[in-house]
């Protein structure tokens, strides 16, 4: 089905819009957050990603949605999806985004920021008649929003290095839980005590396996010369027990005996602390244990069930946010009345096993339900000839026909 023409006025250069605030919290998402623990370390998207589990979560969501397909269809007449392949959007999405930049290089690009910082931005400016010539990842350190009233306009420095300020319907803005509308937040940052503690278990493992994590006292005779002199020694012992160049070794004054009080790791159950740490963290992301290869004893789910729970649970909620808000974005309002949306194939991320797959096939293609071809083109393989016609089930006879006889006849 061909696309409907599109009419829109030229875009001109946005407006000045000097003297209007950005909205309160914009710098949360690119900053680091304190927490009401003040000894718990400071947490930011991009030091949340030195967790493995946080990169992990963020990388296989970017990752999946990148890989697979984000077509464009039409609703047809009678209510069927109809695929639409000559639209510059389609070509965009899943070719080449920009020029010598494949698509999944700029698609996984937005997804991680959407994934991580809970913004994902792509410049993507229109011709004079509406369409959409290219689609350039920016990076979310180098975005500005102002807003003038509904208005958007959004500041960055684009590919080519040029300085511009543009309108927000040449921007392709990925918002997530956003609550005015406009601005996205970071799973990351909404729940930073979470992600600090475990960023926390994380540093004492660090220290643990590198034999500095000592805790102590240092007994000594009255051989100080002042209480100062003291108390200087003892954070020199303390400055060096955590030091990690010290190797634990700290220099003593005369006379000064050091007795240890090390905790290991299985007494602090650090392991047990941050399996639960990791768990916090995948229930951000709605991600299940198995993705991330901890092994759940209380699941008994094949594998097949498995990637169900997590395209169900996990990616569907991500993908469905994505296609809404890069339709508003990429398509016109005139093609978005006309049935036009975007949806991802998800289909490969529950392909079966060969064999699974060919027991399906032969039961469709005998049941009756699909013929030869059909299938062979889901399998990418050329038709064949004859494949066309549909097979009769195996209890009936090869004069089998779907049309029904005319009356009187036999």
């Amino acid at each position: 089905m061909a696309a409907p023409a599109r009419v829109e006025p030229v875009l001109s250069a946005a407006a000045e819009v000097s003297g209007i605030a950005q909205p309160a919290g914009w710098l949360g998402n690119f900053g680091g957050a304190g927490t009401r623990v003040a000894t718990l370390p400071t947490v930011s998207p991009e030091i949340a990603l030195r967790h493995g589990t946080v990169y992990s979560c963020v990388d296989i969501i970017a990752g999946d949605l990148a890989k697979v397909n984000l077509q464009l269809f039409q609703k047809g007449d009678t209510g069927e999806d109809v695929r639409v392949k000559d639209h510059p959007v389609d070509w965009l999405l899943n070719n080449e985004s920009s020029p010598g930049v494949p698509a999944i290089v700029t698609r996984y690009a937005m997804a991680h920021g959407f994934a991580l910082r809970g913004n994902g931005y792509g410049y993507a400016p229109r011709d004079g008649g509406g369409e959409v010539m290219l689609i350039d990842h920016i990076h979310n350190d180098g975005v500005q929003m102002y807003r003038a009233g509904r208005e958007r306009f959004y500041e960055f420095v684009d590919a080519e290095g040029v300085r511009r300020k543009v309108p927000s319907r040449m921007v392709a803005h990925l918002r997530y839980a956003s609550r005015d509308g406009w601005l996205g937040r970071s799973p990351i940052m909404e729940s930073a005590e979470s992600v600090g503690i475990a960023l926390a278990g994380q540093e004492a493992a660090g220290r643990d396996v590198s034999g500095v994590h000592i805790k102590a006292y240092i007994t000594s005779g009255e051989n100080w010369e002042d209480d100062e002199k003291g108390e200087r020694d003892a954070r020199k012992v303390r400055d060096l027990l955590n030091d990690p160049k010290s190797n634990g070794v700290p220099m003593l004054p005369e006379g000064a005996d050091i007795k240890t009080l090390g905790i290991s790791a299985v007494d602090r159950e650090l392991l047990a602390n941050r399996r639960f740490d990791r768990q916090q963290i995948l229930a951000l992301y709605r991600m299940p244990p198995s993705k991330v290869a901890i092994d759940d004893a209380g699941v008994k789910a094949g594998v097949e069930q498995q990637a169900i729970d997590y395209l169900t649970d996990c990616l569907l909620h991500w993908a469905t946010q994505l296609e809404k808000q890069a339709a508003i974005s990429l398509l016109t309002e005139k093609e978005r009345r006309s049935g036009m949306f975007l949806r991802h194939n998800l289909d490969s991320i529950l392909r079966a096993t060969t064999k699974d797959r060919v027991e399906a096939h032969v039961k469709a293609a005998g049941g009756p339900y699909a013929t030869i071809n059909e299938i062979r083109k889901i399998e990418g393989k050329p038709p064949i000839a004859g494949g066309d016609e549909l097979l009769p089930p195996p209890n009936m006879t090869k004069e089998f026909k779907t049309e029904p006889k005319p009356k009187g006849k036999e």
